[in-house]
């Protein structure tokens, strides 16, 4: 399953066109998010919206805002001037989240209640819960420690 969630700031303003065979909205705009590393330089992204998302997208984000986008990643190969083709990966963008709390939105899902600090927590039952006990693990033999992949 392709299925990505990041967190990123949009660094370009989100553009509104119209595919040209039945008119479906496109919102097209650059993301840009940190590496893994804090030495690693930032990534830029091209990120797309389709249909009534795409309009959502361009009316209620813009630059400079902090979102979570929930999509997929495709590699698309791009003839360059310069003789050669390049790939380059873009994000088709599911749903949309802003941090700010503002706004809550999704193509495929509706709207969820945004919680607030504000917001009472909720009250917890009188009767005593019992914890379940988690399975043990079984014991497993010594093995060499392979977890230095350099990410």
């Amino acid at each position: 399953m392709n299925s990505i969630i990041l967190l990123a700031d949009i660094v370009q303003e989100p553009q509104l066109r119209y595919t040209s065979d039945n008119q479906t909205a496109i919102a097209e705009m650059r993301i840009e998010f940190s590496g893994l590393r804090p030495e690693d330089p930032p990534t830029k992204l091209k990120a797309v919206g389709w249909g009534n998302l795409a309009q959502e997208i361009q009316a209620n984000y813009h630059e400079g805002d902090r979102v979570i986008l929930e999509g997929r990643l495709t590699m698309n190969t791009v003839d360059r001037p310069e003789g050669f083709k390049e790939k380059q990966a873009e994000l088709t963008i599911q749903k949309i989240y802003a941090l700010n709390g503002a706004s809550l939105s999704s193509s495929v899902t509706a709207a969820a209640p945004v919680a607030t600090p504000s917001a009472p927590a909720p009250v917890a039952s009188a009767a005593p819960k019992r914890a379940a006990k988690a399975p043990a693990a079984p014991a497993l033999e010594s093995q060499p420690e392979l977890d230095d992949i350099p990410f």
